[in-house]
């Protein structure tokens, strides 16, 4: 199957205005009679269901938490770019577009991108105007930061809890159209098959996680928005619940899977303290703006404060190697995330690491204190040259930036920040690969659509900072509202969809004889046995750094994990009760079988680019090195195993922006 990306013609700027102009439309006494299912209720299916129930369609909307309130986008914490341009500073549509592109290391879809960029002035707008309460200046104006990898401030931010409040306002969207009967809400189910019929999407099969009841929906197309597989490392900064399934399971249905390999690893998260965890948790990108990253200069320095015999405080300043400054200096700390993060582990890995696993480095907001506090000092009249005043000061501006942030990393590593520099360290946060989509947002499957962080079409192999809920937003309240109708104006006359055909009837067989499986096995191990050794292939095999070896090493354990999985995995309790660990234990099956996707694609993939750094595709200093011939989307079709997976290629081309060094120097 040729991939087809139906990117319209003509100028850049113009694609989405044209593409809009000519597009197929159902007017709205059709809209009543089409049913949509949308799948996950995060920032990306949370305002995709809320805007289609607005436009007219019926919505059947699915999540397996509590509450659509709980979805993994209320964990995003530093803010969501915009490029409206309200500093001044130079930013425009065509500079946010550019920085993604090159962010990306040039592994993403041009006209995709400049469409986001062109929109993410709307979101703003629409947020405003639910009240989610962003950051703003003294005049009443929005506020705007920095995050890394660009030369401009356009990120606007609700103090460390943006995801959260944005997520509330596509959730009052999503009440109002719940209040009126327009979406039916399904939580507590998760989707655990599609349903094809004549080649098309035409519903899923659920399971109602509290009964445990196998449940049949229909509708005239499926909209997935369910988030992104970091979880296939097991610890990660996402949710424990963060699953591949959904996604999983519509490429085993015929959706092609697109660049597997390309995962973020987030610079700025809390370290790794022992094996009892089962997550790591993220510190905004946010506190880059302000917070210094270093390690001791010297290695005995650093062996001292491993042993608790030196306080970083008590270090002096020409002892400290404030190391992204050094190699960084026109971005400095505010380099990219694939970036930081490599400088983090070849500091660490030298030996100067500052913990007791000696994999971390500090964040240290000293400087900002004394910046923030002169400035204060001034302001009030008072003596700036009194060093306690001036850091007390400080400590109040920083406190009502980024307060909860620290509260929260006081609460998990028992030290105040305020008087010590944080530690930090790489850690998976976010994968920009995901299922296939065209222009559309349409898969290789006609009728099922991928929204957000399960599709892979805009951030290609590195994401900026705060671009998670702009593409989710821009995604769910401003592209799929057009382009679904396009396909649904053929469905007009179509009538409601049967669930009590052939095609729901294997597609539930295969969801029971799957279940029955897993719940009458008697092996001998848990499933998080299973998860955590999977993980630990994963990062040291096709983690931060990768190589030919390792991978081809991490093809052949996980296929044997996977098999050792169905032989022996023991999920306690029955299929018609609330059991978690059953649900757990599908989720994991399903990380199995992408594990091994994953590694074959870094395998094809011999260039290092963004998130996906091969050890033999560096320069001498140790930066990524891109190759030309691997200027494409990898999308993989489905053959049964992993192994057998077919590659198709999508070249991508650059017509509006010269590809060249990705220099942060």
């Amino acid at each position: 199957m040729a991939l087809d990306s139906k990117i319209p013609k003509g100028p850049l700027s113009e694609k989405w205005t044209n593409h809009k102009n000519n597009i197929n439309l159902v007017n709205p006494a059709n809209k009543r009679n089409i049913d949509v299912i949308v799948v996950g209720t995060g920032l990306a299916g949370g305002s995709a269901a809320a805007t289609l129930a607005e436009l007219g369609y019926n919505v059947k909307a699915f999540c397996f938490q509590d509450s659509p309130r709980r979805a993994h986008s209320i964990a995003a914490q530093g803010g969501i770019n915009a490029a409206k341009n309200y500093q001044g500073d130079g930013d425009s549509t065509y500079r946010l577009f550019y920085d993604t592109v090159k962010g990306g290391d040039y592994r993403s879809r041009e006209a995709n991108v400049y469409r986001l960029a062109e929109v993410s002035a709307n979101i703003i707008d629409q947020c405003v105007a639910q009240g989610v309460p962003f950051a703003r200046e003294y005049g009443g104006l929005l506020d705007n930061r920095s995050f890394g990898g660009v030369l401009v401030s356009r990120t606007f931010y609700a103090a460390g809890q943006t995801g959260q409040q944005l997520l509330l306002g596509a959730y009052s969207a999503m009440n109002r159209q719940i209040g009126r009967g327009k979406i039916k809400m399904y939580n507590r189910h998760e989707m655990l098959d599609v349903v094809m019929v004549d080649g098309k999407a035409r519903g899923i099969i659920a399971r109602d996680l509290v009964s445990g009841k196998i449940e049949r929906h229909s509708a005239h197309a499926v909209v997935l928005g369910t988030g992104g597989y970091g979880n296939v490392f097991f610890l990660s900064t996402n949710a424990m619940g963060s699953n591949v399934t959904a996604a999983w399971k519509a490429h085993k249905r015929g959706a092609y899977f697109a660049n597997p390999c390309y995962t973020q690893i987030h610079p700025t998260c809390i370290p790794v303290s022992g094996e009892h965890q089962s997550k790591l948790t993220l510190m905004s990108e946010s506190l880059r703006n302000d917070g210094r990253i270093w390690v001791p200069k010297k290695k005995e320095d650093a062996e001292a404060i491993r042993e608790g015999k030196l306080k970083p405080t008590e270090l002096a300043e020409d002892d400290r190697d404030y190391y992204l400054e050094r190699r960084y200096p026109a971005f400095g700390n505010l380099v990219p995330r694939d970036v930081a993060s490599r400088a983090a582990k070849e500091r660490c890995d030298a030996g100067y690491g500052v913990n007791k696993t000696g994999e971390a480095v500090y964040l240290d907001f000293a400087s900002a204190f004394m910046r923030y506090g002169k400035e204060q000092a001034h302001v009030k009249g008072l003596d700036e040259n009194d060093d306690a005043l001036v850091k007390k000061l400080g400590q109040e501006v920083v406190r009502k930036k980024y307060g909860n942030l620290f509260q929260m990393y006081e609460k998990i590593v028992d030290q105040n920040p305020y008087e010590t520099p944080m530690m930090i360290y790489p850690a998976v946060h976010y994968t920009m690969g995901g299922l296939w989509v065209d222009y559309n947002l349409q898969t290789t499957i006609p009728g099922l659509y991928c929204i957000g962080e399960a599709n892979f079409s805009d951030h290609g192999a590195n994401r900026l900072g705060a671009s998670a809920l702009m593409q989710g937003l821009a995604d769910g309240y401003f592209v799929l509202p057009y382009t679904i109708g396009d396909y649904l104006s053929n469905d007009i006359r179509t009538g409601e969809i049967p669930t009590d055909t052939k095609e729901f009837d294997d597609a539930q067989k295969r969801v029971e004889d799957n279940i029955n499986h897993l719940i009458n096995n008697n092996g001998k191990h848990s499933v998080d046995h299973f998860h955590k050794r999977l993980g630990k292939i994963m990062w040291n095999k096709c983690g931060m750094a990768r190589n030919a070896e390792d991978l081809k090493s991490a093809i052949s354990e996980i296929s044997q994990l996977r098999e050792e999985f169905w032989k022996d995995v023991l999920v306690p309790g029955t299929a018609d009760e609330f059991n978690e660990e059953l649900a757990k234990a599908g989720r994991v099956a399903d990380f199995l079988e992408l594990g091994e996707l994953f590694a074959k694609d870094a395998l094809q993939r011999e260039e290092s680019a963004g998130g996906h750094f091969r050890e033999e595709y560096q320069t001498e200093e140790g930066e990524a090195m891109r190759r030309k011939e691997f200027q494409y989307v990898s999308a993989w079709e489905y053959k049964g195993e992993p192994k057998d997976a077919v590659l198709h290629k999508e070249d991508l081309q650059y017509e509006n922006i010269e590809v060249k060094e990705r220099s942060y120097k």
